[in-house]
């Protein structure tokens, strides 16, 4: 009798943690981890993504599965792909020039953190103002240029059709990249209509499509071409590390693109509730903290104090 009493207290429990685990959506099998779908630089050694997962770790138990996808857009290609059994519970680096198409794919859900007022002003706005994605950093986009090449600063778009830009410009592939795609959309708000005519013209003057920021941006510091798209926040690298100011963000005349990089919760995420404590955790100004001198952007957390590495960029005049 008392064996067969332990047997229904048994099954009395293993019935509640049933139906726990449904009310929570938490796949048992995942409930200590959240698996987070995100591009190479911020995983990698010198990025803020380890040191992120091993204090979010050291605060919730939960251990953080990074998945490297290569880069912003690839995040969202695999989301698309795997979206009626998705596999992460966090997309990280999607952006303000894709949000639209994560949207009209609905593979996110709505989740504002309980700490969204850290957030600066604007930033909500530029993806879509429906918390479908929650920003963690932003920059503008520019042309940096190594002033020690011998060729001279081009000041707008339009000189880098010059010939004397031949092969001295490196882009990303807007394809693969979110800096390519920034490059390409910054080229369709200043030409309209007539961005095919621009595209045309440029392309004597580029030097390689690189499939992402890692390559392209290494390829230029290596000295293969004078030109690179990146970020206005990219020289704060080089005079943190004492490189010099050979590397500069040039401000151009057309004014210039920002782009905002957001996190959100999969639609049918296993772990939606640790999803939902990595987000908050990842605007945290102890997340936060680590953004400035790691991914080399500005933090989305306003309350974060920047490096003095940070005083002397550009501000350029931001274009809608």
């Amino acid at each position: 009798m008392k064996k067969f009493s332990s047997l229904i207290v048994l099954s009395i429990m293993v019935c509640a943690l049933c139906v726990s685990c449904k009310k929570s959506k938490i796949d048992p099998a995942r409930a200590a981890e959240v698996v987070v779908y995100t591009y190479d630089s911020f995983i990698s050694e010198w990025g803020p993504g380890p040191v992120i997962a091993q204090k979010f770790e050291e605060k919730t138990g939960l251990k953080v599965n990074y998945v490297d996808c290569g880069d912003g857009i690839q995040i969202l290609s695999k989301a698309i792909i795997e979206k009626n059994d998705p596999y992460a519970d966090v997309l990280l680096g999607l952006d303000n020039f894709v949000y639209q198409k994560a949207a009209e794919a609905k593979i996110l859900d709505k989740f504002k953190p309980s700490n969204s007022n850290v957030i600066a002003s604007g930033l909500v706005e530029a993806l879509g103002n429906d918390w479908s994605l929650t920003p963690f950093d932003y920059s503008p986009f520019a042309i940096i240029y190594n002033t020690q090449s011998g060729v001279n600063a081009p000041t707008c778009l339009e000189d880098l059709t010059k010939e004397e830009y031949s092969k001295k410009l490196i882009l990303m592939d807007p394809r693969t990249s979110t800096p390519g795609n920034g490059f390409d959309m910054w080229v369709r708000t200043v030409y309209g209509d007539k961005y095919d005519d621009y595209m045309k013209r440029l392309t004597p003057s580029i030097l390689t499509m690189a499939p992402g920021w890692s390559v392209g941006y290494g390829m230029f510091t290596d000295g293969e071409a004078p030109l690179v798209i990146s970020y206005v926040t990219s020289p704060a690298y080089h005079i943190e590390y004492d490189e010099g100011d050979q590397f500069v963000a040039l401000e151009f005349t057309d004014g210039h693109v920002m782009q905002v990089e957001g996190a959100g919760v999969l639609k049918g995420a296993k772990n939606p509730e640790a999803a939902k404590k990595f987000i908050e955790f990842l605007i945290s100004e102890e997340a936060q903290n680590e953004i400035p001198l790691t991914q080399w952007m500005y933090p989305s957390n306003k309350n974060v104090q920047l490096p003095a590495s940070y005083s002397g960029l550009i501000q350029p005049k931001i274009l809608n």
